[in-house]
């Protein structure tokens, strides 16, 4: 189908003509030929430049950026590089947060930038195209296709780098230069050819080069460019093809609906995806935070999502554990021995829970399995050894405690817990060195200086026994300030 060489309206199928009717009827008019009495043809022009108020929303968008930027330039401290804690706390786009329920970073990362360079240099571009795809658009439109291809962005960028901090409004923008090479590549227009032509070499080159900068460049996120730029170009094209009506007709609003739901849909195709690692990571960065409760609710919700997941069971093992919830550790490290009988961690887990429910029976037979499988686990023969002596088996689990040693067993309290057998066993010299070691290794701790006192004390050395008293005494105090 031709275009009128005049206005670039569409011409009738199988017309010869090059010219359409209103600019036939408009240029007969001027020469005079009819009468002014003759009604002029209305043929409405699908994309016209439009102006709703003085206050535009490609001006509104300029003003949101500065604004947060200003905001976090006052939080910080500085304008050149805000830091990745300021960046997060003011809602930047970040796989563990947006993937594990932050769906609003997906919106909210879009008017954060980096630093002054980066907010200067996106607030260009968004100036000059924004106004640009508002006059094509229409102002809702507009502003549809640069949440939708910002959020589509976004998405891309937690796809493809979920562990990367992305801010700024270049996917947006990015999303309104896709849309802008496909409508003046696809729509109709009241300008001349040539102009359109040149607008679209510049938006051509406009995509090219800043793709090409990002990967010349580190720290440029061109997943969200790309995700940006192909949302982009899918929405224009179906605006163009589709939806060439006024701003929100029925059928721009059912394109920009059908365009909401894939970017949804991919949302969810994502979370899928990558959703089960970064919702751990968050959880685990809960813990770090000092925030037990969360993190184990998150965790919660991980197992309940991922029955199977035994790195997420193992995890909520510990954090039960560590908080003193032992009959709930008991049963997440056994749900792990069954999904994985190979994990010795959880073998040896699972014995610790026991021994810490008073259970040295079932814990020496949890540890004994788990020699079977590795005679050579130092973690095994430690645990063996706390089995033991909780039963009074004292020489057998001084046994057990030095084989840990030779095997390489790292794990603090060994030698104190050496040292109490040997002291259950009046064996007060062997007991004195296994303290000794333990505070080498340790440092000093007031449970470790009342068992070396009372020790002292046994072998009637009541000089050092004091010594180590009011030691433990200091510690304890400083200890409560």
């Amino acid at each position: 189908m031709a275009n009128c060489v005049r206005c670039g309206r569409k011409l009738a199928p199988l017309s010869f003509k090059k010219i359409c009717p209103w600019c036939v009827q408009h240029e007969a008019a001027q020469r005079g030929e009819i009468g002014d009495d003759v009604p002029q043809p209305v043929i409405a022009a699908p994309w016209t430049r439009q102006r709703e108020s003085a206050i535009t929303l490609t001006q509104v968008l300029f003003g949101a950026n500065l604004a947060v930027f200003l905001a976090m330039a006052l939080a910080s401290g500085s304008v050149m590089d805000f830091a990745g804690k300021t960046m997060l706390a003011f809602g930047a786009n970040y796989g563990p947060y947006t993937l594990s329920g932050d769906w609003w970073r997906l919106f909210t990362y879009m008017f954060l930038h980096g630093g002054v360079i980066h907010i200067a240099f996106n607030m260009w571009c968004l100036w000059d195209l924004g106004a640009l795809a508002e006059s094509l658009y229409g102002r809702w439109t507009f502003l549809c296709v640069y949440l939708l291809t910002g959020i589509a962005a976004g998405i891309s960028s937690v796809g493809w780098n979920p562990g990367v901090l992305s801010v700024g409004a270049s996917g947006a923008i990015f999303g309104l230069a896709g849309a802008l090479i496909s409508s003046f590549y696809l729509g109709e227009f009241s300008l001349p050819s040539f102009a359109i032509r040149g607008t679209l070499t510049s938006l051509l080159f406009f995509a090219g080069f800043n793709l090409l900068f990002g990967r010349m460049f580190s720290g440029v996120d061109n997943a969200a460019h790309i995700g940006g730029l192909v949302s982009g170009l899918i929405l224009g094209a179906l605006i163009a093809k589709v939806a060439p009506q006024s701003d929100l007709s029925m059928h721009r609003v059912g394109v920009l609906s059908v365009v909401a739901l894939a970017v949804l849909g991919s949302a969810l195709g994502i979370q899928r995806w990558r959703g089960g690692p970064m919702r751990f990571g968050r959880a685990l960065e809960a813990f770090s935070e000092n925030n037990p409760d969360r993190g184990i609710a998150q965790l919660e919700a991980i197992v309940r999502q991922n029955p199977n997941l035994a790195q997420g069971h193992f995890a909520l093992g510990q954090a039960y554990f560590t908080q003193g919830k032992f009959a709930q550790a008991e049963a997440e490290f056994k749900r792990v021995v069954e999904l994985q009988p190979q994990q010795s961690a959880a073998w040896i887990d699972l014995g610790m829970a026991y021994l810490s429910e008073r259970r040295p029976e079932e814990a020496k037979s949890v540890f004994e399995q788990a020699l079977a499988r590795d005679a050579n686990d130092p973690d095994a023969h430690y645990g063996m050894g706390l089995a033991l002596a909780a039963e009074n088996n004292d020489q057998a689990a001084i046994t057990e405690f030095k084989s840990a040693i030779q095997l390489g067993a790292q794990e603090s309290g060994l030698y104190y817990d050496m040292g109490r057998s040997y002291a259950k066993l009046k064996m007060y010299d062997d007991s004195i060195a296994a303290f000794t070691k333990e505070k080498e290794k340790s440092g000093d701790d007031p449970e470790i200086e009342d068992a070396l006192a009372d020790a002292y004390q046994a072998k009637g050395m009541m000089k050092q026994a004091a010594d180590a008293r009011n030691l433990a005494a200091q510690l304890k105090n400083s200890q409560r300030q």
